[in-house]
């Protein structure tokens, strides 16, 4: 076998990872293809990914009944089964609930038969919570692999991205930029990503509860200002 065979196999096992991870996700990203980045009408959608968190979700869902404003809430499948009390109320109290795989895992790292299983394996358990079966799905990190969307569509899921987020899963973020960001979102149908449990890698543990006291200002100052909070598709 000669250099210049064993350098164009070498490339296509580098090339052929890329073209179904980084690549896919960033052709999707660009053109919006099968994705949600903004929902069709006025307003703003306030989105929750990571939890449920025995703490912050509880604080955030009260919070949430206080201003009478529906979220969506895209949770971790195996921390949705520690808690399952917790989705009977977001579902009770009228808000929407999304699959955000079993683990915090990235679709980068899944073959599409791992996928299918992260995907399933969470929407059962949370229609065994709430008796409804969820068609909203948010990949972890927002990443996707050339998969993703044959498999959401195969399922009826809508894939929910965003259109604004800042970095709320870092304690010195939602210090310094945070508030200022959320009064400047239009609602324009902008898709808010926030976190309410920072136990992932990468986040900071303590990062929800600062959140949660800057969008308690945000949503004090939004909703006396009439601002119109949405869901990203109705149910």
């Amino acid at each position: 076998m000669g250099k210049r065979t064993i350098a164009s196999i070498f490339a296509c096992l580098c090339i052929i990872p890329l073209l179904y991870t980084v690549l896919a996700t960033a052709i999707i990203r660009i053109t919006g293809f099968g994705i949600v980045k903004k929902a069709n009408r006025t307003g703003i959608a306030l989105t929750f990914d990571d939890g449920p968190h025995p703490v912050y979700t509880v604080k955030l869902l009260d919070l949430l009944k206080r201003h009478n404003v529906r979220a969506t809430f895209f949770v971790v499948g195996e921390k949705a089964q520690l808690h399952p009390a917790l989705l009977k109320r977001m579902h009770a109290e009228g808000h929407q609930i999304g699959i955000h795989h079993l683990q915090h895992s990235s679709s980068w790292l899944l073959t599409p038969g791992q996928l299918k299983k992260q995907l399933v394996e969470t929407e059962q358990i949370i229609q065994e919570a709430t008796g409804v079966r969820p068609f909203l799905y948010r990949p972890p990190w927002g990443f996707m692999n050339a998969a993703s969307i044959p498999l959401a569509k195969s399922r009826d899921y809508k894939i929910i991205i965003w259109s604004h987020h800042f970095k709320d899963w870092k304690v010195a973020s939602c210090e310094t930029i945070l508030l200022e960001g959320l009064r400047q979102v239009p609602e324009d149908g902008s898709i808010i990503l926030l976190h309410d449990d920072g136990t992932n890698p990468g986040a900071d543990d303590e990062a929800p509860d600062v959140m949660l006291s800057k969008l308690q200002i945000f949503l004090e100052e939004a909703t006396a200002k009439g601002v119109r909070f949405i869901l990203p598709i109705s149910n």
